[in-house]
């Protein structure tokens, strides 16, 4: 038993310390308005207009963003920008070689990132929404940017000039013998566009978007169970008083 107990102990250390390693913050709670129709189509909008130059959605049509109450004219008016089909899939004309030569790596297809970016911090999408809104301008980088949430990031903040330049501030920290910095918030350098609420909402419907994309079907497959829940219940219901009906002469 005393060796077991040693064990955990020793796998819950290697744990934590592989998780304080992975560096980073703390992730916000994303918004959750994966029902809010004015939400999803900006934030269609914002990844067709900012993601779309070099990341893909290859599993996603455009005619499927009908689902959001956008038209087919207005897809092709507003949307259309890598391909002149509205049956096509969202795909990119970067070449992959010149993406990695330019960042050091592919940029990732998009269209499952909110489902496959979950962790110990929250959901794929706290960890969007934390990502988006924690760039920050960093001169040793290639880039000239870099994230607090995914440190040493290859992609540089597209949307800064909606959001602006910012300064993350740090504070020092003594914790059991050791100096640690820890973060205390941000300091604005230069204004952008939009107001940090402002931005801060924009990302919100990026989110969603990114949320709905990576299962187009789920706000009916919720809605769909519920019903077919109700419809057991009443079911188990009835077949338990039609069971008593039938046996009360027998016993």
């Amino acid at each position: 038993m005393k060796k077991l107990i040693l064990t955990l102990i020793a796998a819950l250390g290697i744990v934590t310390g592989a998780q304080a390693a992975e560096g980073g913050i703390a992730w916000d709670k994303a918004p959750n308005r994966t029902t809010d129709l004015a939400s999803l189509q900006n934030g269609a909008k914002l990844f067709v207009n900012y993601c779309l130059n070099c990341h893909s959605a290859a599993f996603m049509r455009f005619n499927r963003l009908q689902d959001l109450g956008i038209t087919d004219q207005q897809i092709k008016d507003n949307l259309l920008f890598t391909t002149d089909k509205i049956g096509e899939t969202m795909k990119v004309n970067m070449d992959p070689h010149q993406a990695k030569e330019w960042f050091g790596t592919v940029p990732p297809d998009l269209t499952l990132v909110a489902r496959s970016r979950a962790g110990h911090g929250g959901t794929g999408a706290d960890y969007l929404y934390t990502y988006l809104r924690t760039f920050y301008r960093d001169d040793t980088k290639a880039t000239g940017w870099n994230n607090l949430a995914f440190p040493a990031v290859a992609m540089p903040h597209v949307m800064w000039e909606l959001q602006g330049e910012r300064r993350p501030v740090f504070e020092k920290v003594e914790a059991n013998g050791h100096e640690t910095e820890v973060f205390k918030g941000w300091e604005q350098v230069s204004p952008g566009a939009m107001t940090p609420m402002q931005f801060d909402q924009a990302m919100g419907d990026l989110v969603n978007y990114l949320q709905w994309m990576a299962e187009p079907a789920q706000n009916t497959r919720i809605r769909v169970g519920v019903w077919v829940l109700l419809f057991l219940l009443m079911a188990v219901v009835f077949t338990w008083r039609l069971n008593a009906s039938y046996w009360k002469d027998v016993k």
